[in-house]
């Protein structure tokens, strides 16, 4: 099916300068098609450039546009491939466009939407019933769209795969602490992190019992939704961190959205300590307070996992990890969304094994199994 007809917005004198925010709308239905492309066009501000029926054909069409778009509208239940499958392969080939999931399956904290922030969508709105569009729905849209197209591009455009001539050959594992007790895993991931963190946990044996902290890169709403999604794929129970909780053995502790997730010696007791404070990196929840403070607390038993993610958030904490005599492990590209939080680590010298997220549970498995 062809793209739709081009909608340039209205110009108005009042109309802000610069250009305007260029949109691509993903969604089987012409009717929703057509009723998000007109509340989109009331607003000057917005450019529709064009309105396609499949994710299939939103690839082909993202290869021939001249300009980059800003933002792509897409739903998650479609013919075909779903806005889920294609998510990950949309943020590629659009060069930095931000995804927002328009969907019914997108309600706040809905398992659709947790796995589509954590595999790289910007937002999710719930679609509403047939005949509930407009009103505050168009309001709530916009307001949304707006935000996502003033975020800087370049801070987007960071889907680091390299070139299959120039893909980096990853190292045998060298091991720091190879016969050091493990005290703890913290795991750090962003886009792309739900699967690789499931893979990992998944094959981690229920007998280690070392306490893991994670922190994942989502809005302070989806996270106890996020823990139970752990919770249910690793048969581990998570927990939401909170300020004081003690960190217990063989317990997934997860990062809340509104803070850092640290730990403290409480005099010979280690307890979760919530900071807000601004990283380097600008993220909140970020891996890098996780990483430095687990290296203050546990020293050389503690091991860092850096999993798929854009960005570099984790590189300054895995600095203070490996000083402290700890090893850290990241995951490889092959099987990485993006490799962007990951491959910093690896091309600082900072990994001391970059494999895919089962390999890595086997090597923990091998080094609490043989200190």
């Amino acid at each position: 099916m062809a793209g739709e007809p081009l909608r340039k917005p209205a110009r108005s004198d009042g109309e802000p300068a610069g250009r305007p925010i260029r949109l691509m709308i993903v969604d089987d239905s012409a009717v929703a098609r057509a009723v998000l492309a007109r509340m989109i066009s009331q607003d000057p501000g917005f450019e529709i450039v064009d309105a396609v029926s499949g994710a299939a054909e939103a690839i082909r069409r993202l290869h021939a546009l001249p300009d980059p778009l800003d933002v792509i509208l897409l739903d998650i239940e479609m013919p075909g491939r779903s806005g889920l499958a294609a998510l990950p392969e949309l943020i590629e080939h659009s060069g930095g466009a931000r995804v927002m999931i328009v969907s019914a399956l997108a309600d706040d904290g809905a398992a659709a939407s947790v796995e589509a922030l954590t595999m790289g969508a910007a937002d999710t709105l719930a679609k509403p019933g047939a005949g509930s569009f407009g009103g505050q729905f168009s309001e709530i849209l916009r307001e949304r769209l707006a935000r996502l197209g003033r975020v800087d591009r370049a801070a987007t455009a960071m889907i680091e795969r390299p070139a299959a001539a120039v893909r980096p050959v990853a190292p045998a594992p060298r091991l720091r602490a190879d016969r050091q007790k493990m005290g703890c895993i913290a795991i750090g991931a962003s886009t792309g992190g739900l699967h690789a963190i499931a893979a990992l946990l998944r094959a981690l044996p229920a007998a280690l019992d070392v306490p893991i902290l994670i922190t994942q890169h989502l809005p302070a709403v989806f996270m106890p939704f996020f823990a139970d999604q752990m919770q249910s794929l690793s048969g581990r129970k998570a927990l939401v961190a909170r300020e004081g909780m003690p960190i217990q053995p063989g317990r997934l502790h997860i990062a809340p959205g509104h803070a850092h997730l640290c730990v403290e010696d409480r005099d010979g007791r280690i307890a979760v300590r919530l900071l807000q404070h601004r990283t380097e990196t600008g993220c909140l929840p970020s891996v890098d307070p996780m990483f430095s403070t687990v290296a203050q607390v546990y020293g050389a038993s503690a091991v860092g996992v850096v999993l798929s993610g854009m960005g570099r958030d984790g590189s300054a904490g895995a600095i203070d990890l490996t000083e402290a005599g700890a090893d850290v492990f990241a995951q490889d590209v092959e099987t990485s969304v993006v490799w962007g939080m990951p491959g910093s680590v690896a091309k600082a010298g900072l990994a001391s094994a970059v494999l895919p997220p089962a390999e890595i549970a086997r090597l923990l498995q091998r080094r609490w199994e043989t200190a």
